[in-house]
């Protein structure tokens, strides 16, 4: 017994040197994406990506039916406040990517517009654009909110300081000549919001995001809501100050009980830093179009349908990085 025990130990001890000489011949790169709140679109979209672009020692090859991500990358979606959050962290170095609105990526990389008298953001760089996102004004159907005009002297969340929602929801207020300080502003994520919603503590809420998000989706199945339209002549005023703002429909098909509403949208784009290796983005712009990540997009989320490679370069209002332009390029998206 003690001449096999032996031999096991043998054995064992040879497999895990194997393992450390493979571990040591593939090396591991550790790769974060910002996203947001767990209740809205960026973090399941977050893991998505981070999903299809991950391929750990040990994986099956892709054309086997394996990962078909960058080898010995391991990307995990970070939950966070949101766009403006997740610009600061990457900037500061404390992620490697993160999603943003187009407004507020331009705003942080010139230091203007929200952004004005802090520095400018110069290090920040495109991945690509995902997916549109629609500003959403949330309250009960019974509220008699019917418009942005009633919301003054409402109690009224704008999402966290740090949010896109925030950003947006400010200049949405002004543009109808409302202003924060003509209602009383709450700063709850979408989740928190709709419980408070619900509870009567609040009388709306506004959300930026791809439609359907599981906050409202939960909300509207639990009690009768609907969503406020952001249009005429302050929308107008809205689109015609901001181009990165335009105007869209968020359609009847997206909440329970909720027709089709007019409002506005932004586009949400994947940002990293100038910093990041040439060749990692490349390889990892790369594995975002690859064919087996069409897949994961299309089955992963609602959303994940129109994040296309066709669409890759639209409203990008900030430089490529050198890695997916390069990507770009080969695939004749950029002459």
């Amino acid at each position: 017994m003690t001449f096999f025990k032996s031999m096991r130990a043998v054995a064992a001890a040879g497999a895990l040197l194997l393992a450390g000489g493979a571990a040591q011949a593939q090396d591991i790169n550790f790769f974060t994406i910002g996203t947001g709140g767990t209740g809205a679109t960026y973090y399941p979209i977050g893991g998505v990506i981070a999903n299809a672009i991950s391929n750990p020692p040990g994986s099956r090859p892709c054309d086997e039916g394996g990962s078909c991500g960058v080898p010995g990358l391991i990307a995990s979606a970070v939950s966070s406040r949101g766009s403006v959050d997740n610009l600061n962290a990457i900037s500061s170095g404390l992620r490697n990517s993160g999603f943003a609105q187009s407004d507020t990526a331009f705003w942080a990389y010139t230091g203007t517009g929200t952004m004005e008298g802090k520095p400018a953001a110069e290090d920040l760089r495109a991945i690509a654009a995902l997916f549109p996102e629609h500003i959403h004004l949330v309250t009960l159907a019974d509220s008699g909110i019917n418009s942005v005009a009633d919301l003054a002297g409402k109690r009224v969340s704008l999402d966290e300081p740090g949010s896109g929602t925030y950003v947006d929801a400010k200049l949405i207020l002004e543009s109808f000549g409302l202003g924060v300080d003509k209602v009383t502003a709450e700063a709850l994520k979408p989740n928190a919001a709709g419980d408070a919603l619900r509870n009567g503590q609040i009388d709306a809420f506004f959300f930026v995001g791809g439609y359907p998000t599981g906050a409202i989706v939960e909300l509207a199945s639990a009690v009768k809501v609907k969503l406020v339209p952001i249009d005429g002549e302050g929308a107008a005023a809205l689109t015609e100050k901001y181009g990165f703002f335009s105007q869209s429909d968020i359609p009847a098909s997206a909440y329970e009980g909720v027709g089709d509403t007019a409002t506005v949208a932004v586009g949400a784009q994947w940002i990293t830093s100038a910093k990041e290796s040439d060749d990692l983005i490349y390889n990892i712009t790369k594995a975002l179009w690859n064919d087996k990540t069409r897949v994961l997009l299309d089955v992963g989320h609602a959303k994940g349908k129109v994040i296309t490679l066709e669409t890759a370069l639209d409203g990008i209002g900030i430089p490529l990085h050198p890695g997916a332009e390069r990507f770009y390029k080969e695939a004749g998206l950029i002459k």
